[in-house]
């Protein structure tokens, strides 16, 4: 499927972002759609609803899907990405401590009993600061997230981002 005027490069990134959300089918019905529609309009009004639909907002299985998440099991690849850009365990246990107020010890309990993002953020003393944490991370404007779990997970990831491409720390946790 491929929307005539598109620049392929254009095109295959749009392609890849539906996939990658589930979006797919939904797009591909609307070209069929928009094939067989008498309204006229056809791909124009095709690819303005694929947009829209890449720019809703979370949905609420997957509000739920990070919320039953465990931290535990993302940590590790926290960790990973961070030493692969030469960054530290220290480092990343300075960050996550800006966001929730957690020490090493607090964190390592947390990763040891498997607490879900959902138990990890309610126990976090989230730092008021984390209002800043702006940017895109996993396609998603941080700033926008309505979700209030899913928005202080995505400030986690950014730190994390922003850590593993050499960001100054100073910058990192807004001082």
């Amino acid at each position: 499927m491929s929307f005539p005027g598109y620049a392929a490069n254009g095109w295959s990134a749009l392609q890849k972002l539906l996939r990658k959300t589930g979006l797919w089918e939904v797009a591909e019905r609307l070209v069929v759609y928009a094939k067989g529609s008498s309204h006229g309009g056809g791909f124009t009004r095709a690819t303005a609803i694929a947009y829209h639909l890449l720019a809703m907002k979370t949905s609420t299985a997957h509000d739920q899907r990070i919320a039953k998440m465990s931290f535990a099991s993302v940590y590790p690849m926290y960790l990973a990405k961070v030493k692969k850009k030469g960054r530290t365990r220290d480092e990343l246990h300075q960050a996550i401590k800006w966001l929730t107020g957690f020490d090493s010890e607090t964190l390592q309990e947390l990763i040891d009993e498997k607490a879900t993002f959902e138990t990890f953020f309610a126990k976090a003393r989230l730092n008021p600061n984390a209002r800043f944490i702006t940017g895109v991370i996993c396609g998603y404007r941080v700033e926008d997230i309505e979700n209030p779990l899913t928005q202080q997970v995505r400030y986690l990831d950014k730190l994390v981002d922003e850590l593993a491409k050499g960001r100054k720390m100073e910058k990192i946790l807004r001082s």
